[in-house]
């Protein structure tokens, strides 16, 4: 049997493995979500008028996923 191939042609290796890429990627997500959740003091915050007082975390949170989706999104369109 030979290997499976992509629609390239090319023989795909170890795709469900740990490789230093996925390693570093999960590291700097466990040290965001660290940081994000050590930060729980309340906090005002405001965007263009209104002013809203919430928990920090919420709003780096908040901020980091809305981040994620973007770069998803740039990716996607990318390939």
């Amino acid at each position: 049997m030979s290997p499976k191939t992509s629609a390239g042609g090319t023989t795909k290796g170890r795709s469900g493995a740990v490789t230093p890429a996925r390693a570093v990627v999960l590291l700097l997500a466990v040290l965001a979500l660290t940081f994000i959740f050590e930060n729980t003091r309340a906090t005002r915050i405001r965007l263009l008028v209104p002013e809203v007082t919430m928990p920090l975390w919420t709003a780096l949170l908040a901020t980091g996923l809305i981040g994620a989706l973007c770069g998803a999104y740039f990716m996607k369109r990318r390939s």
